[in-house]
């Protein structure tokens, strides 16, 4: 499944349809410190930090992706839940990854402190694991 990650500068009608989507079924310690999905959206919107991996014109995950100084950092990484196990989380990792490593920074994933699902995914992609 070729996905296409962007980052979500000018969203259509469908994007926030589909971004909504997206968070619709995300748990709440993945909102944390956004009040709502709306407000996590509007936030990455805002701060040209949304990325998105797109199939068929349509988006089926999101994550922020902060570019720090010393190191970028990859949070509320999110797939739909109706996509998920297909390689969309794997796809906007590795595009992160690659990005930042062409911008000479290394990456690191944030998750909430002890969560054991990020912990995980940690370990499985060998990514720091800070907090968020």
């Amino acid at each position: 499944m070729p996905v296409f990650v962007e980052v979500v500068s000018a969203p259509t009608a469908q994007d926030h349809s589909d971004l909504a989507k997206i968070y619709a079924d995300a748990p709440a310690w993945l909102l944390v410190p956004y009040a709502d999905a709306a407000a996590l959206i509007q936030a990455g919107l805002d701060n040209g930090t949304l990325v998105a991996g797109r199939f068929n014109d349509r988006l089926l995950g999101a994550a922020l992706l902060e570019r720090g100084a010393a190191h970028w950092q990859l949070s509320h990484l999110c797939v739909r839940k109706a996509t998920r196990q297909r390689g969309v989380a794997r796809r906007l990792l590795d595009e992160a990854q690659r990005l930042a490593t062409e911008a000479g920074k290394p990456l690191h994933l944030a998750a909430p402190t002890g969560h054991l699902e990020s912990q995980a995914l940690a370990a499985r992609t060998h990514l720091p694991l800070g907090p968020l």
